[in-house]
């Protein structure tokens, strides 16, 4: 990519690159701010650090690359010649009405003091390291930053095409009275005809009543199948308005469910012939999203999430807050005075365990966003290393006071440790698989495998023996989403229609589907997952249990799959504990303190795993992108080692580097068109 920042960057064609206005502007600021004392230089440095940066993405303040390791560019690029940036020649030729704005800015202590003030309010928040407090400035220059990047954009859009203003909400949404009195409505029309209905009310009135609370952490721990959804929505309508908040945001981690959850919040919020365009209210944005939904003003919206509520996906989230460039960072100050509904929350990878917990800290706590960790296995985010970054969380923090109590209420199946020596083969799941569609009550059996090849592999041998019979499916990420969602179609049709079937999926069928089968095969995997897995079955709690079987399949390569590794072990290590003793369990593997366990070994295997480690291979040395966004220490000693000195600056992170390295999927993947179906064939 070419950078227009870089020192060495002429535009041959227009040469506009002759006056360098980003690190003009930089310095215009910094020569007079840095003037002012300690607090001057700090509030210099972080504006001056916006302004420069504004085409590349947050510069590093020292580097990090092996080649220049501690080398102080932002000083460097302070200290570029004027033949460069021609700055004496633009401020001698400036507009009155600009230098007059400026002066007034600078001479005004307002502009120091409250930017001084808002890091004054992080340091006497910060009880844990001086690490965690840089790193909080860090996400305040990042916060200034997505302000400026969002008001630039901006306005050069609407320059640019002026029918693009008229498209924008400008934050100028409906009232929260509205949506709360049509979510009522809708809940009104809810029958109470089975037990599992008075469960799913109790539960959304223990939110509706939450959400009087102040703003802060919360965790809403419901089994699956509890009604998390509206209930969390419910909690998040009552709560923007008590408080005065701009918007909702609904996190989801996984594309092949947000569709599904948009739509019943849009069914709601947007109701059919209410003259309203779609996506006002309920703003869709993820990757999987096609351009015959997307709208040229749902896309105008999703620039920088200008909407009241914002479904999306934890990928969008953390890209916002860590990813490189501008395009995401321009939608980070909307997260504040906001609620953020963090759907299945224990699907956060595990190596950004302490860039989230440090993120949401700052947002709750010095921008005033109300945050709601919704799960039935909740991870111990409270309880991680605190130098590191643990989420303040209060102890009375669940929404639902009463959580093992429900979980007994709400308990529909019974897992089954189906392990053996050995392990199981291929062609003794399938059998199983098959022996349990012929015997079971409700005729269906799911099978929810590891890896892409034994979902193959069993569907093939179960095709085999059925007689290549169409009521054997099979799901996995191989397969694009309109071909999945077309064969979850089909599966809900038939399992309506109680017709025999199996259906062999990897684990994308496990967290959010909305399918509901009468026995359920799981290979051993985290208890969390086999949890989720166990969310697939008797889903609407009809008065016999479902069965969860638990098997650990002979023939299994997750050598490069450390989470699932890791995670299959301390479930092993659960399920070893509960066969001696049930009762330390409350005679449940799936109950709150089966989750609470396993988090415990399981955290405690992966510790060294949370901050984010950088391969030397990226950077020329091992780092970790915690360190790279907090007090830097390797750059910082090298620096030290080469001048004999501190570096003169407050912030000392290597921002560009750690975007760079940040990947929110740690796998590359590319977009493509696939022919499937006429549609994709006319795409192409």
């Amino acid at each position: 990519m070419i950078n227009p920042d870089e020192d060495d960057f002429v535009d041959t064609q227009g040469l506009r690159g002759k006056v360098d206005h980003s690190t003009a502007g930089a310095q215009f600021v910094w020569e007079e701010l840095s003037k002012r004392g300690q607090m001057g230089q700090v509030v210099g440095q972080i504006l001056a650090l916006c302004i420069a940066s504004h085409h590349s993405g947050l510069i590093d303040c020292l580097s990090s690359d092996a080649n220049s390791l501690g080398e102080d560019i932002f000083t460097r690029r302070m200290q570029k010649s004027d033949d460069r940036t021609h700055l004496r020649e633009v401020t001698a030729n400036m507009d009155e009405r600009v230098v007059k704005r400026f002066n007034e800015l600078v001479s005004d202590s307002n502009l120091t003091d409250e930017l001084f003030q808002a890091m004054r309010a992080l340091a006497e928040n910060n009880k844990t390291s001086e690490g965690i407090l840089r790193f909080k400035v860090g996400l305040l220059t990042r916060f200034l930053f997505s302000t400026l990047i969002d008001a630039d954009r901006t306005d050069t859009a609407d320059f640019e095409n002026p029918g693009a203003a008229n498209r924008r909400l400008k934050g100028v949404y409906t009232e929260w009275s509205v949506l709360i009195d049509r979510l009522e409505e809708h809940l009104q029309g809810f029958t109470n005809t089975r037990s599992i209905d008075s469960i799913r009310r109790r539960i959304s009135d223990q939110c509706r009543k939450s959400a009087v609370r102040g703003k802060g952490v919360y965790t809403l721990t419901v089994p699956t199948g509890g009604g998390k959804t509206l209930a969390s929505l419910r909690f998040a309508l009552h709560h923007a308005k008590r408080h005065g908040m701009d918007r909702i945001f609904y996190f989801i981690p996984f594309t092949s469910i947000i569709d599904q959850n948009a739509d019943v919040a849009r069914t709601i919020l947007e109701p059919p012939n209410s003259g309203i365009e779609r996506g006002i209210i309920v703003l869709e944005h993820h990757s999987n999203i096609t351009p015959e939904v997307q709208t040229w003003k749902s896309k105008i919206l999703s620039e920088n999430w200008d909407a009241p509520v914002i479904f999306t996906t934890n990928v969008q989230f953390l890209e916002t807050l860590f990813g490189f460039g501008t395009r995401s960072v321009q939608r980070m100050h909307q997260l504040a005075n906001s609620v953020l509904i963090f759907d299945e929350i224990q699907t956060l990878p595990i190596n950004c365990i302490h860039l989230f917990c440090n993120a949401v800290n700052f947002l709750v706590e010095h921008c005033g966003s109300t945050v709601i960790l919704c799960t039935a296995t909740q991870p111990l985010l409270g309880q991680v290393d605190e130098l590191k970054g643990r989420l303040h969380i209060a102890a009375d923090s669940e929404i639902m006071s009463e959580a093992e109590t429900l979980f007994v209420d709400l308990r529909r199946v019974e897992v089954i440790d189906s392990r053996k020596s050995g392990g199981w083969t291929n062609e003794e799941l399938a059998g199983l698989a098959l022996q349990e569609v012929g015997q079971s009550k409700k005729k269906n059996c799911l099978v929810i495998v590891n890896t892409k090849r034994s979902a193959q592999e069993i569907y093939d041998i179960c095709r085999n023996r059925n007689g290549r019979d169409s009521s054997v499916y099979h799901l996995s990420t191989n397969m694009c989403a309109s071909h999945r969602r077309k064969k979850l179609d089909e599966i809900r049709a038939g399992l309506s229609a109680e017709k025999p079937l199996v259906c062999i999926s990897t684990q994308l069928i496990e967290a959010g589907i909305d399918i509901d089968f009468g026995v359920v095969i799981r290979f051993l995997a985290g208890l969390d997952s086999i949890a989720q897995a166990a969310g697939r079955c008797n889903r609407h709690g009809h008065p016999e249990r479902g069965r969860v079987h638990v098997v650990n399949p002979r023939d299994e390569n997750i050598g490069l799959l450390k989470d699932i590794q890791r995670g299959r072990d301390d479930a092993a290590r659960v399920f070893n504990e509960y066969e001696k003793d049930p009762s330390r369990f409350n005679h449940d593997l799936l109950s709150p303190r089966s989750i609470s366990q396993y988090f415990q070994y399981y955290f405690f295997d992966r510790r060294g795993d949370m901050a984010y480690s950088v391969p030397a291979k990226s950077l020329g040395h091992d780092d970790t992108l915690l360190n790279l966004l907090s007090d830097n220490p390797n750059a910082v000693k090298e620096f030290q080692r080469c001048n004999e000195r501190s570096p003169n600056l407050y912030l000392c992170q290597s921002f560009m580097a750690a975007s760079k390295a940040f990947r929110a999927i740690n796998a590359p993947t590319r977009g493509v068109i696939v022919p499937y179906g006429k549609q994709g064939k006319d795409i192409i």
